[in-house]
This record gives C-alpha cells, sequence and structure tokens, in this order.
C-alpha cells in the first residue's frame, strides 16, 4: 500500500524471514466479511511487482526513535521518516525452553510438529482458541488429551452451544476427505539438510495463514482415527521429565476409556503433564497452543512507548504509537481508542491486513497533511474461517464481550447441518455466530450495523420458515 501511495519514494520491508506472507484469492464476501488465502512468496516476488520496495533479510537489533534509526542484526543502520512496526506476536509458551513443548503459530513450528507426530502414540494439547481446535479435529491415529481452562471447547469463538454443535464431528469415525490444498509453499534451498543452526528455533516465522493444517500430514503411529479426551476447567500446573516423574512416584492415568474408568498407566512416557485438577497423564510431547503475545521486545528498549495491559505497543485511531512518526500494525499493536460498540481487537489474520492497508494510509495522510477518516473495517467485527469443515462466521459481539448481563441470546440449531446465534441489546442486534451455511451473514451484518429495533419480530427473527433476507432487503 506504501509502494502504490509513494512511487517515487524508497520503501524498506525489514524481515528476519526469508519468504514473506501475501494475501492472494482475495474475496469480499460482503461489506464487512472477506475471505482469503496466505500464501509464502519469495520477496523477489514482491520487489518486482514494486520497484521502489527493497526488501533487506535481517532482524532487528534495536530502535532508536529520537535518532530515527534501526539498526539491523547484521550490523547496518537505516534512517526512516516514517516507520510502521509490525512484527506480529511470539506463541504465549506455558514452559519456556522444554524440548517436548511445542508452539504452534506458524509454519516452521507446525512442520516440527509434524516431524514429532509422525512418532507420537499420545500427545497433550494445551489451549482453547483456533489452532488448538483445528489441530485437534486434524490430528488421526494418535491419543490426544485435549486440556482448557473453560467449560467447553473454542471458547474464543464460541459459547457451550455452538460446542456441543461441533462435538460430534470430534468422535466420528475419520473424516470426509480433505480438501485440496490451494497453497503452495516455498521453503529455504538446503535450509533443511544443515538443521537449522543453534538457537534458530526461536527467530519467529511468519504466523499461520487460515488453512495452514491443509496438505500438512497430520497422523500419528495408531491404526485409527480420532481419539479424543478433553479435560475441561484445568491448565497446566507443572511438566515432569520422565527422570523427575519416577522421583515423585505418582501415578499417571492411562488414555480413558469412560467416565468411571480410571487406571494407573503402566507405560513410560518421556514426557508428563500434571493438571491442577489433580490428574498427571503421560505423553510424547505437549503443544502449546496458548495464544500468542505481542512481540515488542526489540523496540522497547530506550524508546518511550505506551504498551497496553495486553503488552501491545498502544495506537490511536491513526495507528500511531506514543511515539512521534512511529506506528504500528496487525498483532504487535493494542487499539487504543474508542472502539465502536460492535467491534473489538482480536490477533486474527483478518484484521492484521485492515491495520496493514489502514496504516499505510494513515502514514501517507500524515505525511502531506491531509485527514483521514477511521477505515470502515472497524466498524463491525467479522471473520470468517472454518473448524470442523464447517464454515463459521463470527459477527459485532457475537460472544456478548463486554454486553454485561444485560442482553439475551436467540439460537436456532439443526444437528449436523447449522448452527445460529444472535445476540440482542434492548431489542437490537449485537452479534452473532453462524456455523454451516446459513446464507445469513450479510442480513445479519446490516442488521448489526443499522441497530434496527427489532423487538417486534421476537422469535421469529430465526423461524425457518420465514425467509429473512427478503424481509430486510
Amino acid at each position: 500500500q506504501l509502494a502504490a501511495e509513494f512511487p517515487s519514494e524508497e520503501i524498506f520491508l525489514m524481515t528476519a524471514s526469508p519468504v514473506i506472507k501475501a494475501v492472494t484469492n482475495f474475496k469480499q464476501v460482503s461489506k464487512a466479511l472477506e475471505e482469503f488465502d496466505v500464501e509464502e512468496q519469495p520477496s523477489s516476488l514482491l520487489e518486482k511487482r514494486y520497484p521502489n520496495i527493497r526488501v533487506i533479510q535481517s532482524g532487528v537489533k534495536q530502535l532508536k526513535s529520537d535518532q530515527h534509526k534501526i539498526y539491523t542484526e547484521d550490523g547496518k543502520e537505516y534512517i526512516y521518516e516514517k516507520l510502521c512496526l509490525c512484527a506480529g506476536a511470539k506463541p504465549k509458551l506455558i514452559v519456556e525452553g522444554n524440548p517436548y513443548v511445542l508452539g504452534i503459530r506458524d509454519t516452521d513450528s507446525a512442520q516440527a510438529f509434524q516431524k514429532n507426530l509422525a512418532q507420537a502414540e499420545r500427545i497433550v494439547v494445551v489451549g482453547n482458541g483456533g489452532i488448538a481446535l483445528e489441530l485437534v479435529y486434524e490430528i488421526q491415529g494418535c491419543e490426544v488429551i485435549w486440556a482448557i481452562k473453560d467449560k467447553a471447547i473454542g471458547n474464543t469463538f464460541f459459547d457451550a452451544g455452538a460446542a456441543e454443535f461441533l462435538l460430534p464431528k470430534l468422535t466420528a469415525e475419520s473424516p470426509e476427505t480433505p480438501l485440496e490444498c490451494k497453497r503452495t509453499k516455498y521453503t529455504v534451498e538446503g535450509g533443511e539438510e544443515k538443521g537449522r543452526p543453534a538457537g534458530a528455533s526461536d527467530k519467529l516465522g511468519s504466523a499461520l495463514g487460515p488453512d495452514w493444517h491443509e496438505g500438512l500430514h497430520l497422523k500419528g503411529t495408531k491404526e485409527f482415527s480420532h481419539k479424543v479426551h478433553i479435560e475441561v476447567l484445568c491448565e497446566v500446573k507443572k511438566i515432569h521429565l520422565q527422570q523427575e516423574f519416577i522421583q515423585l512416584q505418582q501415578t499417571s492415568l492411562t488414555f480413558p476409556k469412560g467416565e468411571k474408568n480410571v487406571e494407573a498407566d503402566e507405560v513410560l512416557w518421556p514426557v508428563y503433564v500434571e493438571l491442577t485438577n489433580g490428574k498427571i497423564y503421560g505423553c510424547n510431547f505437549i503443544v502449546s497452543a496458548t495464544g500468542v503475545v505481542p512481540n515488542v521486545e526489540p523496540f522497547l528498549d530506550g524508546n518511550n512507548f505506551a504498551v497496553a495491559e495486553d503488552g501491545g505497543l498502544k495506537v490511536d485511531k491513526h495507528m500511531q504509537t506514543s511515539l512521534p512518526d512511529v506506528y504500528a500494525a496487525g498483532d504487535i499493536c493494542t487499539a487504543a481508542w474508542e472502539p465502536s460498540p460492535v467491534w473489538q481487537q482480536m490477533r486474527l489474520w483478518t484484521q492484521a491486513r485492515q491495520m496493514g492497508w489502514y496504516a499505510a494510509k494513515c502514514m501517507a495522510a500524515d505525511a502531506l497533511g491531509e485527514s483521514i477518516d477511521m477505515d470502515f473495517s472497524f466498524e463491525l467485527f467479522a471473520h470468517i474461517t472454518k473448524f470442523f469443515n464447517y464454515k463459521v462466521v463470527v459477527l459485532g459481539k457475537y460472544n456478548a464481550q463486554g454486553l454485561g448481563s444485560d442482553h439475551e441470546l436467540m439460537l436456532r440449531c439443526t444437528k449436523g447441518h447449522e448452527y445460529v446465534k444472535v445476540v440482542m441489546q434492548n431489542g437490537r442486534m449485537m452479534g452473532a455466530v453462524l456455523i454451516g451455511e446459513t446464507d445469513l451473514e450479510e442480513t445479519f451484518e446490516n442488521l448489526i450495523l443499522n441497530q434496527m429495533d427489532l423487538s417486534a419480530y421476537g422469535e421469529d427473527l430465526l423461524n425457518p420458515d420465514i425467509d429473512i433476507e427478503d424481509y430486510f432487503d
């Protein structure tokens, strides 16, 4: 976007990674909903397309904002007029530096995971967001103990009702044949054979796109398809290596066969997970899919950034940080403006793309001394994704975020087919979750945006015999 706004200016893209993530197959589904794929491409493609872009492959060592300078790890320095920090976030690992704990956030870690899974008989997955959800669904031939801190699965995106709707898919024998993977993958030549240099694993790759698990062969050693046991309302208390566990003289449990069945495990596992509910399970390894923390480390030293409670750099409604000429976008930043009543920040690909685009517009407006209005994409929270092979659309305050107890929910559910939930407050629609091919997203998006009083329609709003789209056309 910057290259297009300033065709005669030099634009530097600094990245520690040899590939860049590009948005492809972009589709505007409705006013606020968009669908796209995320693809890794060699940086030369970007430079070919925009002759004024230079990609500098090096990590950032330090930012000296008072001098408008960036120092890179390869010992060079660069002077900027305007800077936008888009360094994303890194996985929140339950424990650092344990070889049996894998964080999944990017394509590199997804590949490491796949290598380990090929030899695995049992793994423990910790976390309850989108990645954990997808992972558990995709894994076959391996026992999965899934530890979640909430009552129901997928709490980031759903409520308990939606979780119940999806659960049968987890126990279904073999999932439908996977769709053809549209993504092409570029790898660094020769990088694989030489093995990664020590300490390379903590260098961040780029975040996973929406269908990262397609084309990865996620199959363990056992000859069954799904075997998932969910431990709810618990977190990891401690992780024990085999030797420590033997010294503890505690019992660990076998994979539960039924509610009552609690048997001691005879097998010795490489690593053991002790949960806050007192249970201990042995496994081959643990996947930490417990969300992300903004990757601000390299920039804080010597700079007086305003940092939000969640660790992100605070940005105002023009994506500006608290420092002059320094902007931020995507997972690294925290929206510190007064948001629209039906928008909230979530660290997702859709928002990263919107923020990046809008930050470029703001940098341009500022450089040219023009004023700019807040972009429409921040009017309504809207996200479209796929879970368990169902299309999932979430709109507005879909989990009644911040609405207090003063709201009501309306539901419509056809087992195995669709799940529709709307969040109402004072007769107005504030949010919705749509699972399956409901074709309601555009209508609901409009009803949330125009805040029309719907009290007169009552329960009929979700009556399947009433064609609501025609009604509100």
